[in-house]
């Protein structure tokens, strides 16, 4: 039934098929028997592994047991889930916070929300680079729906400024904070401007800013100082925390009618009190080791200008996700085959993920890559990159 969906993608060069992890996340993994040096994880902080994360989990799970045995809605919400949404509100500097099973589940249920809340028949703005999940769910509401040029403030406030003027609606503009295939930064500033010109509302998704951007780890939010003017975000708790889960952090009675509206909130089972163990373990961490943080700049910076200086195209990234462009499918699983044979993991990202003629290495950066393994990765990628003549 599937076989000629199967074949097409293989002659596109566009089938994808999963790679055996069989250490535990680090620096350095084991992939199907071979040791590679590991720059595909958003583990960008190095928790995934920390001993102290999986200390409060275990002990969550003699005290509470693994499963939460219900929705959130039945008897699914325990002590664990109740303390981790305080500390994620005091961490996002909004009233209250909300725990949802994936980034996932917290988009297409805030999105759904918001839409019915501020405006049933308005208008939903997408940046044209926003994550799978942000897209799917503006697609499954009743919205209108446009996508603006990447980055492209000027269109966007065209854009907005004819709905008002013809439609007298509210609008929604979601962004992500850090762009999660290119790596380059929202222009948050330029966004607000924006939206307070039209009276309409933003959301962040900042699912890769989250503990790496801002003073203190809180995000792009922060970074840009804009905390007090932008109240509605999503964060995950699976990337540079090391955990597993999202949230929706904002104003009270956003979270009180997303625990009555959000469909992908009240129809799943809770996720195990181990997760929120491991989540304040981790947020822990990060507010006392801020030399983390640091460290994982220090690395970013190292392997960016290096890589540039190779003559690589790695497009306008500012974040630890460092995309090497190479633009056709077939070269870019070459490149990145001839990579791992080599000792180093940095899968190759083709359509629909990105573009069609942008295939990338994502290559992302960790507090826990050392000297050697960057210095052996930059050995690597010449070598490679000259002989398939993508670099000379």
């Amino acid at each position: 039934m599937f076989t000629q969906s199967l074949a097409d993608l293989q002659e596109s060069c566009l089938l994808r098929k999963l790679h055996r992890t069989e250490s535990a996340q680090d620096a350095e993994v084991t992939i199907k028997g071979k040791a590679v040096i590991l720059f595909s994880s958003n583990n960008y902080l190095g928790l995934a592994n920390h001993p102290k994360l999986k200390e409060a989990a275990i002990t969550a799970i003699r005290k509470y047991g693994f499963g939460s045995g219900a929705s959130r809605l039945l008897s699914g919400t325990m002590s664990l889930h109740e303390q981790l949404e305080t500390r994620l509100a005091h961490f996002a500097k909004t009233d209250a916070a909300l725990a949802f099973n994936s980034g996932y589940h917290a988009n297409l249920g805030l999105i759904q929300t918001l839409t019915q809340e501020l405006s049933p028949h308005g208008l939903v703005l997408a940046d044209r680079a926003c994550h799978a999940s942000l897209i799917d769910a503006i697609r499954i509401t009743k919205s209108r729906f446009k996508v603006y040029q990447h980055q492209n403030t000027k269109q966007l406030k065209q854009l907005l400024a004819t709905h008002t003027e013809s439609e007298k609606t509210s609008s929604l503009v979601i962004t992500e904070g850090i762009f999660s295939m290119d790596g380059d930064i929202t222009p948050l500033p330029k966004l607000l401007t924006c939206i307070e010109q039209s009276s309409s509302t933003l959301l962040v998704d900042d699912a890769h800013g989250i503990g790496v951007m801002g003073a203190t780890g809180r995000g792009t939010i922060e970074h840009f100082n804009l905390e007090a003017k932008i109240p509605i975000r999503t964060g995950t708790l699976g990337k540079a925390l090391g955990c597993v889960g999202a949230f929706v952090a904002g104003p009270h009675d956003l979270i009180q009618i997303l625990i009555n509206r959000a469909r992908s909130f009240i129809y799943t089972t809770a996720p195990p009190p181990a997760f929120a163990a491991a989540a304040l373990a981790a947020l822990t961490i990060l507010e006392a080791e801020p030399e983390r943080r640091e460290q994982l700049w220090r690395n970013q910076h190292y392997m960016l200008s290096n890589l540039k200086s190779l003559g690589y195209n790695t497009m306008n990234t500012e974040s630890p996700i460092l995309p090497v462009l190479i633009g056709d499918p077939s070269r870019t699983i070459q490149f990145s085959q001839q990579l791992y044979e080599r000792g180093i993991y940095a899968p190759a990202i083709r359509p629909p993920t990105v573009p069609r003629g942008t295939s990338r290495l994502r290559i992302s950066m960790m507090a826990t890559h050392q000297q050697a393994q960057l210095d052996y990765a930059l050995d690597t990628f010449r070598d490679v990159g000259r002989s398939l003549g993508i670099i000379t």
